[in-house]
């Protein structure tokens, strides 16, 4: 694990390497993670995501993000999703009204984070 600090938030860097998130249990332990090391953001690799995370319809990413919001943490998408969004406009749509607010974004690099996060 990984902290950094962007914009004067704390920021836990989940590894790139490892097995997917997969369920809320996952989620809950890197909120344990994030919680132990007093990060209010954490970045998700979107390498790390199970397939089912960007298949709306399984509810995963609901179920996962939702965690985050309800213990007040952010959560940073980090990586290309391009081609699954393409091909679903519910996740288009899901993706583009995260990244209007200010809990949930899913961004293309760290240095997007960094540009999103001045501003926010």
């Amino acid at each position: 694990m990984e902290t950094t600090e962007i914009s004067g938030l704390r920021v836990l860097l989940w590894p790139e390497e490892g097995p997917p998130l997969a369920s809320g249990r996952d989620a809950s332990d890197i909120i344990g993670d994030a919680f132990s090391v007093q990060a209010q953001v954490v970045v998700i690799p979107a390498a790390r995501l199970s397939p089912d995370f960007l298949r709306l319809s399984t509810g995963l990413a609901g179920e996962v993000l939702q965690k985050f919001v309800n213990y007040g943490l952010r959560a940073v998408i980090l990586g290309d999703v391009s081609a699954a969004a393409a091909a679903s406009a519910p996740l288009r749509d899901f993706i583009g009204e995260s990244n209007r607010g200010r809990q949930v974004w899913f961004l293309p690099d760290l240095a997007a984070l960094e540009a999103k996060a001045a501003i926010a």
